[in-house]
């Protein structure tokens, strides 16, 4: 019961992945907070959390209405006082190749994916911030981490939303707010048609949920992409390549082709702590060895 006394809240736990989520944190001893953009599907799982003597409280709110997130937040914080974790899942699928894709269909899985998640993580910063506790854990998918064919919309929120954890983490780290991201593969009605059945009986939502866990417990890691489906767990990472010093001479674009193998060598290569560890080691190589970051508050 490494959750007992917190609180958390899952959006889309209507179904799916969402649904597996609040049971298991539930489980571990958490408050769960059922969000769903439908109320009875929202009440049913609370139901069944309740049922198995847990505590629960369902609410209806898309993740993408500001003053819907908002009431959520308050009714939270009325019932219980806190919020110690927010678990990003919900979401949708448009699914159709680039050529296909309507800007439509691109806008409306990045407002729900990236701007849902935003949107949330925003609602519950400053209780975070103000307790200096939180956890936060982003949903993010391979198909963001490396493409999927007919997924131009939906890996690109599920990208978006590595770089909007990795800053979150930083900014959070002194109040202890850490945020990380799950990458499942699980059988959901978001999967229908894009996994052969033989797959789906074992990538039941289920065999996904235990990883919150190390996410999101007292010591958990922050920035980590955990990759999980069918009782399997791995890490993923944006590395960066050690590289070559080119130099800006009239020749620099064909000095890269030349030396390609070499800037894409992956020996050697790091996971950045943040972002201007880039420009550090740019820099560095043109000669220059003193710092080059400027942190914002």
């Amino acid at each position: 019961m490494l959750l007992k006394g917190r609180v958390a809240i899952v959006t889309g736990a209507g179904g799916g992945l969402g649904r597996a989520h609040a049971l298991y944190l539930a489980s571990q001893g958490a408050r769960v907070v059922v969000n769903d953009l439908g109320k009875e599907a929202a009440e049913r799982v609370a139901a069944e959390i309740v049922a198995g003597g847990f505590e629960a409280l369902p609410i209806a709110a898309s993740v993408s209405d500001e003053a819907g997130v908002a009431a959520m937040v308050a009714t939270v914080l009325e019932r219980w006082g806190r919020i110690d974790i927010l678990i990003n899942n919900a979401g949708i699928l448009r699914d159709k190749s680039f050529a296909k894709m309507s800007m439509d269909d691109f806008r409306i899985v990045v407002d729900v994916h990236l701007m849902g998640a935003a949107v949330c993580s925003k609602a519950v910063w400053d209780v975070m911030r103000a307790q200096r506790y939180g956890r936060i854990v982003m949903t993010t998918s391979s198909s963001g981490l490396y493409g999927n064919f007919g997924q131009a919309n939906y890996g690109a929120a599920k990208m978006a939303l590595v770089g909007l954890m990795q800053t979150l983490a930083i900014e959070g780290e002194k109040y202890d707010i850490r945020v990380n991201a799950l990458a499942p593969t699980a059988a959901t009605q978001m999967t229908q048609g894009v996994l052969s059945d033989d797959s789906l009986t074992l990538l039941d939502p289920a065999f996904v949920s235990p990883g919150l866990l190390a996410l999101v417990h007292d010591d958990a890691p922050s920035r980590a992409i955990l990759c999980a489906g069918a009782g399997h767990f791995a890490t993923a990472s944006v590395t960066l390549s050690q590289g070559r010093y080119i130099g800006g001479g009239v020749d620099a674009g064909g000095q890269v082709i030349q030396h390609w193998s070499v800037i894409s060598q992956r020996d050697g290569d790091i996971v950045p702590s943040y972002g201007f560890a880039q420009a550090e080691r740019e820099l560095g190589g043109a000669g220059l060895t003193a710092p080059v970051v400027a942190h914002h508050s």
